[in-house]
This record gives structure tokens, C-alpha cells and sequence, in this order.
């Protein structure tokens, strides 16, 4: 079997590199031409794998081949021609090429060709979209803690994105409106950096509330790129007081303790009853005001006041003593609960009892009547006597005599 020699080898890639450069520049678009290459445009993400496919209706055993964005042969029917190990050989057959290309870069995008080297050379173009996968957002701008009523501006920015991602805020699952994002084009490189900025005006419901900022952009799934930290707002005590029960009687021991919601926690407790001192007796211990033995001249009204380094706090309880037989609402409702069972139970067994009793006086009557049934039309005693324990007709036959 005699091969072609290199230089016939050599002219004839000439020729159909010639043929396929004037085809080219013909742009010839053929409708209805069974050979006449189809293919699609892509869009794929950096680092990601894409794959080009070229088909014909018919084959006339013409190869196919794909060219890149330079118009360096990648494929000619099942032969590499470029030195690319990232592009391999999908599929080949007599209608279709299909080639996969591996951890694309910025630089793959572009448009790629596909031709069947007929009689003239037809070819079919596809455009690779290259997205540029933007950065993990980094929020700035409260390393500090703030104070209730303030203002705090935060920054997101976001870099490496094509086309510019869109940068959204949060607070918990509430979206929040930012100034327009700032896009700047990265120098000597096709991504853009993204930054956004947000106004808050806290207030203490913001301590720890989360603040979200999320990338958005065509080459994430939702929630794919977000970065979230906790505000923390400085505000002054909300103070409340607390009783040791709800039913202080007269006699016993007692307290109040004052809770101060605040950041920081409250350093100092002021105990102060209004209208008066704080009864003799009583005893302010921090947070707690303690009475060693309840009188009723204890009524009145405690304010307790709460401070920290933001502010202070004031709260009031109104302190009623009881006597000491006082039952407390919930014991009385208890009670009464349990005599109502009670008395349900007694009035059920005196029915039982009264059911009962009649029913053995009528059975214990119907006896009597039948005992004495037949004694009455009797001539004598002894007749009378025989009727009322049998009521035999044959009872004549069952009579003793004795001598």
C-alpha cells in the first residue's frame, strides 16, 4: 500500500485551509441544506467543563472539524490537532463532532467554528460565554459597637465577577435597600469588582440581628455567596420588677428583684419607695429588695432604677400585703374544682340508693301478694292454709290424718 508523500500531504491541508478561509469570508448562510453544520452557543463558568457539538442531516463522508477562537484546528474528525489536554473527543461520528473543554478560563470565551469540507466548505459558528465567578462578600464598616439611635454605614464589596454580580442586603429574612452598587473594571483582566453600601439607624431590637450581605449573579444558585455578622448596639436598661409570689401575705418573708434588659449589663440598683423610706424591716441587696417579715404597712408603691454606662432605667411594682388566711386564686380554684367533683359523686350514690331501695320494696311486696294468694275464698283455716302455700288443686290428696 503506497502512503502520500509529505509534500502532497502539506498542499492538500493548503487547499483546505484556503477553501475553508474563503468560506469563511463568504459568510454563506445555506437554508434547507442538509449539509449544512448546525450548532449552539454556550455559556459555562470558570473552572467548569463545556461541550460543542456540531451536526449535519446528512453525510456525504465528509469530516467535520472544530476551530477555535484563533482558528487553530481543535478536531478534525477524530484526530487532535491542537496540544490541549483539557480538549477531548466527545462523540464522532459521519453527521455529528461533539469536544468537551475542560477548566475553562476567561480566555476560552469567544467564538468557535465548526466545517464539513464539502463542495463549496460550509461552516457554523458558536459563541462560549465565559461567566467570571465573583469572591465571597466581605462586609465592613462595624467593628465597633454602637450606640442606640446611631448611625452605622456598612460596605459589601464583591470581586472577580463577569459580567458585575448584583449585591443584595438583609437583615434576618427582610431585604433592605442599598445605594446603587459601585462597579469598577479590574485593569489588564475582564471581571469587575462590585461594592454596595447601607444606612441603618439602630435601635436596641437590632442587638444581634443578623445583617446579610448575598451575591447575586447568573453563575451562583441562590444563597450560594453570602457573608452575615451580628450588629451590636449599646442601649441603656429597660428595667421590670419581678415578685417572689404573686399572693405576699402579712407574716412572712419576701422579695423583689429588679431585672435590667440593657448592653452592657447594669452596674448599680437604686431601691426607693415612693412617697416614703423603705420600711425598716426591708433590705436592699443589688438587683433584690428584701423583707425580712410582711406588715401591711408595707403597702405602696417601689421603684427600683438601674444604670449602666449608656444610661438608666426605672421600673415600679405595687406591693399589696394579705392577710395570712388569704388563699391564693389558684388554690381557690382548686378547691372549689374538687368540691365540685365531690358533690357530683355524692348526688350519683344517692341516686344509686334510692333506685335500689325502690326496686327491692316492689319485689318484696309482689312476694306477699303471692303468698297469700288463694287464702281468701277458703271455708276453713286448714283450707286456707293449703291455698296459701300451693294453690294446688290436688291439695286434698295431700292431707294427713291423725288418730
Amino acid at each position: 500500500m503506497a502512503f502520500p508523500s509529505a509534500p502532497s500531504v502539506l498542499w492538500s491541508v493548503s487547499v483546505l485551509t484556503a477553501l475553508f478561509a474563503a468560506e469563511v469570508r463568504s459568510n454563506i448562510v445555506y437554508d434547507d441544506d442538509p449539509y449544512q453544520p448546525v450548532t449552539s452557543d454556550e455559556t459555562v463558568s470558570v473552572g467548569g467543563t463545556v461541550t460543542l457539538t456540531c451536526r449535519v442531516s446528512e453525510s456525504d463522508n465528509s469530516s467535520l472539524q472544530w476551530s477555535n477562537t484563533a482558528q487553530q484546528t481543535l478536531y478534525f474528525g477524530e484526530k487532535r490537532a491542537l496540544r490541549d489536554n483539557r480538549i477531548q473527543l466527545h462523540r464522532s461520528t459521519s453527521t455529528e463532532l461533539s469536544i468537551t473543554i475542560a477548566d475553562v478560563q476567561l480566555s476560552d470565551e469567544g467564538e468557535y467554528t465548526c466545517s464539513i469540507f464539502t463542495m463549496p466548505v460550509r461552516t457554523a459558528r458558536a459563541t462560549v460565554t465565559v461567566l467570571g465567578v465573583p469572591g465571597k462578600p466581605q462586609i465592613s464598616g462595624f467593628e465597633k459597637e454602637v450606640q442606640e439611635g446611631h448611625i452605622v454605614t456598612l460596605t459589601c464589596t464583591s470581586a472577580g465577577s463577569k459580567p458585575p454580580a448584583r449585591l443584595r442586603w438583609y437583615r434576618g429574612d427582610q431585604e433592605l435597600e442599598g445605594r446603587p452598587d459601585v462597579v469598577e473594571s479590574v485593569p489588564d483582566d475582564p471581571t469587575y469588582n462590585v461594592s454596595s453600601e447601607i444606612t441603618l439607624e439602630v435601635s436596641r431590637s437590632d442587638h444581634n440581628a443578623p445583617i446579610t450581605c448575598a451575591v447575586d449573579h447568573p453563575s451562583l444558585a441562590p444563597g450560594d455567596k453570602r457573608s452575615e455578622q451580628a450588629l451590636r448596639v449599646l442601649y441603656s436598661p429597660a428595667v421590670e420588677i419581678l415578685p417572689e409570689s404573686d399572693l405576699p401575705r402579712e407574716g412572712e418573708k419576701f422579695h423583689l428583684q429588679c431585672l435590667g434588659n440593657s448592653n452592657p449589663e447594669p452596674h448599680s440598683y437604686t431601691w426607693m419607695k415612693k412617697d416614703g423610706e423603705l420600711p425598716p424591716l426591708s433590705k436592699a441587696d443589688g438587683a433584690f429588695l428584701r423583707f425580712e417579715m410582711l406588715n401591711k404597712s408595707d403597702n405602696g408603691v417601689y421603684v427600683c432604677e438601674a444604670v449602666n454606662k449608656i444610661g438608666m432605667g426605672q421600673g415600679e411594682y405595687t406591693l399589696l400585703v394579705q392577710d395570712p388566711t388569704a388563699m391564693s386564686t389558684s388554690s381557690g380554684v382548686d378547691h372549689a374544682v374538687i368540691g365540685g367533683v365531690v358533690a357530683v359523686i355524692v348526688f350519683i350514690l344517692l341516686c344509686l340508693l334510692i333506685v335500689l331501695g325502690r326496686y327491692l320494696i316492689r319485689h318484696k311486696g309482689t312476694y306477699l301478694t303471692h303468698e297469700a294468694k288463694g287464702s281468701d275464698d277458703a271455708p276453713d283455716a286448714d283450707t286456707a292454709i293449703i291455698n296459701a302455700e300451693g294453690g294446688h288443686s290436688g291439695a286434698e290428696d295431700k292431707k294427713e290424718y291423725f288418730i
